[in-house]
């Protein structure tokens, strides 16, 4: 699925499940939330931290579906195509970032 279809996805998941879209602010907040569920996931499964009892069963992916989810939300209220937006992106990080991260002698 590219990223257009899942914005439309998300619009009729909205309009069919949904009573409407949070307004953007809220979103932003639940945004929020959702990366910070994700970095206490990685922070303790992959970092120094150590996991607690209650937090080992936590799904990494269905948090991070939880971002992936509210991005898009945010990409509908505001108005954004976001599959030209990341298009756009990897065009200019490829032409920006190529021999830049090829000469980081800190990723050898």
């Amino acid at each position: 699925m590219n990223l257009q279809n899942a914005q439309l996805e998300v619009d009729n998941w909205i309009k069919n499940h949904g009573v409407r879209y949070f307004n953007e602010l809220t979103n932003m907040a639940q945004l929020t939330e959702e990366v910070g569920e994700v970095a206490r996931i990685i922070a303790r499964r992959y970092g120094e931290q150590s996991e607690k009892e209650s937090d080992k069963n936590k799904d990494l992916g269905e948090e991070l579906a939880d971002v992936v989810f509210v991005v898009l939300c945010l990409a509908n209220q505001t108005g954004i195509n976001l599959q030209e937006a990341f298009d756009k992106k990897i065009y200019l990080k490829t032409n920006r970032d190529h021999e830049r991260h090829q000469n980081n002698e800190k990723l050898k």
